[in-house]
């Protein structure tokens, strides 16, 4: 009786050894399983939206969600003030002189001398600046600001899911477009890019035309104009000629050149 109590004893040992380890191992396929469906949804969101989302398809301003990522926190509804004191949530809109003064700090607080804003915009929605490397003339990556708090962050779209140098998803996303560095001279070239735009346009938004493209690590962002005047942006990926249009910003207000 005792060797086979002992006998016993033994199986229910190993049995148990045995669902713990059945549990751990589906503890992990379930992980596992919930990283490749977000991965897939990213992926998805990225190149089956690549024609869209259309004008006028409400996406933002996304001020509230996605905070401050990037130098100065990822989430949180402060961004960079004068002498990098934080904005407080207000009723009115700050200034473009404020937006512009967020977007330095911001772009400071990267601690990259090569680093530099060229333009900010102001729409109804947020303000949009555009940052480039000094050394080589290609633009490295886009930025919005939220106009009640001067949040300063990341632009969603093209900016995260394209951007092959500076993006969220540069290492995910670049392997699909490319091999080796990140490199400015991409399959697409501007003048493609542009007619690409062009075509798009003429599709969903006609009589609108594109200003020249500004060169991204990974696609090219255009302005669009309706009777010489800006009315809003979209994106040319470089290495497969989708298009994204910017459809967060709301009509376009003022500008201001920063170099």
């Amino acid at each position: 009786m005792t060797r086979r109590a002992g006998i016993s004893l033994r199986k229910d040992g190993v049995t148990t050894v045995n669902a713990r380890r059945d549990s751990r191992r589906l503890g992990i396929a379930g992980a596992a399983l919930i990283i490749g469906a977000v991965v897939m949804l990213l992926v998805v969101n990225g190149i089956a939206w690549a024609d869209g989302p259309y004008p006028g398809r409400p996406i933002g301003p996304f001020g509230g969600m996605m905070g401050s990522w990037g130098p100065g926190g990822m989430m949180g509804g402060y961004g960079w003030g004068p002498a990098g004191q934080p904005f407080g949530a207000q009723t009115t809109p700050i200034s473009l002189d404020q937006a512009t003064q967020a977007v330095q700090n911001y772009v400071a607080a990267w601690g990259n001398p090569d680093l530099q804003p060229t333009e900010i915009l102001e729409f109804q929605q947020n303000f949009y600046a555009e940052v480039v490397e000094k050394s080589t003339g290609v633009h490295a990556f886009e930025l919005l600001v939220n106009k009640y708090t001067g949040a300063v962050y990341p632009e969603m779209g093209p900016n995260m899911m394209w951007n092959t140098k500076y993006g969220m998803m540069g290492g995910m996303m670049g392997g699909y477009y490319r091999q080796g560095p990140p490199s400015a001279t991409m399959p697409v070239g501007p003048e493609q890019a542009k007619a690409y735009a062009q075509q798009y346009l003429v599709r969903y938004l006609p009589g609108t035309t594109t200003e020249e493209p500004d060169t991204f690590y990974g696609y090219y962002t255009l302005h669009t104009l309706q009777n010489g005047n800006v009315s809003g942006m979209l994106s040319v990926n470089g290495y497969t000629g989708s298009v994204w249009y910017h459809s967060w910003h709301g009509p376009f207000i003022q500008e201001k050149d920063l170099q």
